[in-house]
Order: C-alpha cells, then structure tokens, then sequence
C-alpha cells in the first residue's frame, strides 16, 4: 500500500496544502508549529479515520482569523489522497462537516460504518507521545492492543464494540439500582451471557497476539540496544486464572458498591518488564526509548505477517528523541525490512537530508513554513 499524493482542504493549521509523495521516505522539515505533525495526523485519518492526538474531530477544522484577533471555524475539513493497492489506485475522501456526521469514501462510496474502513490502510506510529504508554495508567496500554489487533482482524473489532455496548449497559443499570435503592440480580444476570461470549473471544485474541509479539519485541530491542537487557511484555487479565462467569458472579457485591463492573477484559493490562523488573521502574530513559520503538517494530511486523499489508511508518520528531546515529540505524533497519513507506518529520533540513540520502536516493523532503 502506498500513498502516492494526498490533499488536505481546512485541516487544523492547512488551508490548502497538496503533497505527491516518493513510495519510500518521505520528510517534512520546518520549524515547530509550522503544522508537520498534523500532516502525520492526515495520514493516521487516512489509515483509522481519526487523529491520533485524540481530538475530536470538530476540533480538527481549520479556524480563519478574522480582522478583530477572533477566529471562525471553516464549515469543514477535508483530506483526499490517491493510494495504490496493488494494480490499481484507490480514491480516499474523507469529510468533517461542522454541522454533520463524518463521512469515508473509497472510490466515491461511503462506508457505512468507521469500522468497515479499518484495516484498509494499516500504519504505525512513533512520536514522543509514544512515553505514556510506560508511564500512564493501563487504558492507553488497552487502547494500543486494540488497535493493533483492530487493523488485522475485523471480527475482533466487532466484538470489542458489542463487549464496550454491554458493559455500558451494565453500568446504567448498576447505576439506576444505586439511585433507587432497589437490585434485581436476574435483570442484571441478562448481561452475563452477552458480556462472556464477547469479552471471552477478545481475551482469546490479546493473548495470542501479546505471545507471538513478545519475541519480536526482544528481537528488535537487541538489535537497537545491543542485547544488553532482556525486555519482555506479558498479557495481564483477570481470565488468565477465571471464566467470565465465574468473575461476574464473584463480584456483584463488589460491583453493586461501586455501581460499574470491575472485572473483566475492560480492565486487562500489557505488563513491560526489563531483566525480569517493571520498565517504568528500572529502565534509563533511553532503555525506555529504545523499548518503545522495538515494540513498534514489533507491530509492523505483526500487521505485515497477519494481512500481507507494509504499513506506512509515521516517524514524528523522531530526532528529538534520539540521537542522529540511532535515527540513522532505525530508518535504515526499517527500510531494510522492508516495512513500507515512511513519513518523518524534523526540524533540522540538513540533518535530515544527511540521514535519508545516504539510505535511499528516491527519498523526498517538503519544506513546510
């Protein structure tokens, strides 16, 4: 898969903004705040149809500035890209409108559902967000096994959005039992066989994934950090020792207390251990780095294995974060493994040049400004 040109029409700080692109290394060079990233973010909508900072989409509609000092919001964004899959090309549209729904389009067809589209366009990101994953709480951990394994398997994604709709449903019902001062254990009981079939055929898929992951995540980390440490990553979930309905029926006292369901796979976690000790508590802050990028390595390859897809590599202010030698040994080990296109962002033009030349002539650079 790879992009050849994309268009952006009011998106964040881009008026109108146009890109062809090379199918190997493509480098966006300019000083902070010229609005790089967000070009990244235009190629993570193409690929899961939403930015990766988290905005909510509204938020991501460029904003005139009026003659007064004060901005008006656009009455839409738009991102279009043309992406060759295989022998052919794919027309990619995907609009925000202020007043309406979101719509994706491929090749002038609307996806019924977001969900439809994932998987399309697998891509992997590494950025200095990247950090929260060691150090916030288990729901950002969650959420990145989620959308690894969203973009390889469309069924687990189904179940994942049927499991969330139940357990909501739960709740409001631990909730509306805690307000009017009543229970009724077999109208919560309803729940029990809907949240087990879903929660148990996730669990199923986490594991699997996290075990053949956990290999390729020390393979890369050796590689990067010279095989100093031993790192590994471990599934942590309530199943590994119950079946769902045994968990459910052992905490409903819990559950009425606390008016939400504490146990189950909405609570599952990722554990990054380093020589057998937690990362977050014993890794250097360049062991956690290094970490890090093995484990996004780890995911291409995943993905690559899983769909025979190259995800496109989304590299944002890598310099920043490592030294110029270990960016070098990282854009020349991807482009080694073949992993697909790559899109960096940088402030130093020079710099950059030094790095992507040396490793592929065909390599464009864009000055943004």
């Amino acid at each position: 898969m790879i992009i050849n040109k994309i268009s952006l029409t009011n998106f964040k700080n881009h008026s109108e903004q146009s890109f062809d692109f090379s199918p190997q290394i493509n480098c966006f060079v300019g000083n902070n705040g010229v609005g790089k990233t967000n070009i990244l973010d235009a190629l993570h909508y193409l690929s899961v149809g939403k930015s990766f900072l988290g905005n909510s989409d509204l938020n991501n509609i460029f904003s005139q500035k009026l003659e007064d000092g004060s901005r008006q919001m656009m009455d839409f964004f738009v991102i279009d890209a043309e992406i060759q899959n295989e022998e052919k090309e794919d027309l990619i549209r995907i609009l925000m409108p202020k007043e309406a729904k979101k719509v994706i389009k491929k090749n002038d067809k609307t996806y019924e559902r977001l969900a439809d589209h994932i998987g399309y366009l697998p891509s992997v990101m590494i950025s200095p967000y990247d950090s929260n994953l060691i150090s916030d709480s288990g729901e950002s951990r969650r959420k990145f096994l989620d959308a690894m394994i969203s973009q390889t398997d469309s069924s687990y994604l189904f179940d994942l959005i049927q499991y969330q709709k139940t357990i909501q449903q739960r709740n409001a019902l631990l909730k509306s039992f805690a307000k009017n001062r009543y229970f009724d254990k077999d109208s919560l009981e309803i729940y029990d066989d809907p949240i087990s079939t879903f929660g148990t055929r996730i669990f199923e898929k986490r594991k699997e994934f996290v075990e053949k992951l956990n290999p390729i995540v020390q393979h890369y980390y050796e590689i990067i950090s010279g095989g100093k440490e031993l790192v590994n990553v471990f599934y942590e979930s309530h199943l590994l020792t119950d079946d769902f309905h045994s968990l459910l029926l052992s905490s409903i006292d819990k559950d009425r207390a606390l008016t939400y369901t504490s146990r189950g796979t909405h609570k599952d976690d990722l554990l990054f251990e380093m020589n057998g000790n937690s990362i977050k508590k014993i890794g250097s802050q360049g062991q956690q780095k290094s970490f890090l990028i093995a484990l996004k390595l780890a995911q291409i390859n995943r993905i690559k294995e899983l769909t025979g897809k190259s995800p496109i590599l989304l590299l944002d202010d890598i310099f920043d974060k490592l030294d110029d030698t270990r960016v070098s040994q990282l854009i020349e080990l991807v482009n080694k493994e073949n992993f697909g296109q790559i899109f960096i962002t940088d402030t130093h033009k020079e710099r950059t040049e030094n790095v992507v030349r040396r490793i592929n002539e065909e390599s464009k650079i864009f000055e943004i400004s």
